[in-house]
């Protein structure tokens, strides 16, 4: 069945939307700049481990269920929102984002999970591409269509993994030489925190 789902347009596609800019791939390059390679990874194991929610949701058919109602929804989409405005806060405040974090200052492995678990897990938007995405490359003649689901989502998932390993690795290389430079690393901040607030705005006012 993995030969026969497991497309190289399937890949092409995954890829393409793995690059698209959105919060998880500037949180993980953030965390690459500030932090390193380790640190990057760690942040894309977070959202990878999210990603593996959304296709279990998609299988057992919950995101529908989720997206059939609008009282559930708008509680996700606001609570995803509201965390997105909280990281962008916190890069204002804390300088904590693509700067080096201040002594003191909880950046543990199992923080850096949690966040980027969280911001994937609370964006309904992804369940929605994953309810979009994955039947088009499902064929109810190539056998049971959730372990169809279950193989496309954790195949997306895997892909998405290595590619923010590999940005995360680029972007700590880009780190060194920019936290030598406070004053740009502070402006790279304040830009990146104004991203994630105006994302988890949009992503707060999305409608139904």
């Amino acid at each position: 069945m993995n030969q026969v789902l497991i497309t190289p347009i399937f890949l092409l596609a995954a890829v393409a939307v793995t690059l698209a800019p959105g919060p998880d791939i500037l949180f993980v390059i953030a965390k690459g700049v500030s932090q390193g390679r380790t640190t990057a990874i760690v942040a894309a194991t977070g959202f990878v481990c999210g990603l593996s929610i959304h296709t279990a949701l998609a299988v057992t058919g919950l995101s529908a269920l989720i997206l059939a109602s609008a009282v559930a929804f708008t509680v996700v989409k606001i609570a995803g929102g509201a965390y997105l405005v909280y990281l962008g806060i916190r890069a204002w405040c804390s300088r904590g984002l693509i700067s080096l974090p201040a002594p003191g200052t909880n950046h543990s492995p199992r923080r850096i999970f949690t966040q980027a678990f969280c911001m994937n897990v609370l964006n309904p938007k992804v369940a929605i591409f994953f309810l979009a995405f994955l039947p088009q490359f499902t064929h109810p003649d190539r056998g049971h269509l959730p372990a169809q689901f279950l193989i496309l989502g954790l195949c997306f998932a895997l892909q998405t993994w290595v590619i923010f390993s590999l940005v995360g690795a680029f972007s700590s290389v880009l780190g060194r030489s920019i936290n030598r430079r406070p004053q740009l690393a502070r402006t790279l901040d304040l830009l990146a925190g104004s991203i994630f607030v105006a994302l988890g705005i949009r992503l707060a006012f999305t409608r139904n």
